[in-house]
């Protein structure tokens, strides 16, 4: 897992395949993780813009936090310059939101994933993509070699993203474009399904949907 700490899973391929409702962009796959805190909160608390409005990034706790490899490869695709947008929890901001998806499907890719890195395994793939990173937060660039565990950005809420957040997805094209999903697994974690109590270890496995999870050295 490209991370430290407790992430909340989200729009897993545990719950339905497309895991996003889409095969397009080589999501068919895909899972989201959302930083959390002890306590299960994504965010540090809550105001009337909660309820009613949009909310700045900084105020969860994903905003800023470390991301890294979650393999050793080489870089093949880098975006940074996508600025990061407000945050919305509120039904009132989350609609008209989810109503301009078409919009930012029709300004392309960088619209949707908006800062990103895809890292191939091999020269052949599979590849693996990581999307909305902070707004100039990333560290590598294109043909740069990164190990599994290397710093390359920090979480953000830029493209198509209601709250900070990581995507990841592997497929087998560095061409979002055209790249058809393929099925990942993780290595070691442990996963809180109802984000209390002891947890589980699991292996070589995808988390299931609205569990926490973190990663475990091997």
């Amino acid at each position: 897992m490209p991370f430290t700490g407790r992430w909340l899973t989200q729009n897993s391929p545990a719950r339905q395949v497309p895991s996003h409702g889409t095969d397009s962009l080589g999501g068919r796959y895909a899972i989201d993780f959302v930083a959390v805190d002890d306590g299960c909160r994504t965010a540090a608390g809550r105001s009337w813009r909660t309820f009613l409005g949009t909310e700045r990034p900084e105020v969860f706790h994903a905003f800023g936090r470390p991301i890294t490899a979650p393999v050793t490869g080489t870089v093949v695709a880098v975006h940074d310059g996508e600025s990061d947008h407000a945050a919305r929890r509120s039904q009132l901001a989350l609609l008209p939101y989810m109503m301009g998806e078409g919009g930012r499907l029709s300004r392309g890719v960088n619209a949707v994933a908006g800062n990103h890195v895809i890292i191939a395994v091999s020269e052949h793939g599979p590849f693996v993509a990581l999307a909305h990173f902070r707004s100039g937060s990333v560290r590598v660039t294109t043909g740069q070699k990164v190990t599994e565990g290397e710093h390359i950005a920090d979480c953000g809420n830029s493209g198509n993203s209601t709250q900070p957040h990581l995507h990841i997805q592997a497929m087998d094209s560095d061409d979002l474009s055209v790249a058809r999903g393929v099925p990942m697994v993780f290595r070691r974690f442990r996963e809180w399904p109802s984000g209390t109590g002891a947890g589980r270890v699991r292996e070589r496995a995808m988390p299931g949907e609205e569990v926490v999870v973190e990663p475990l050295r091997s």
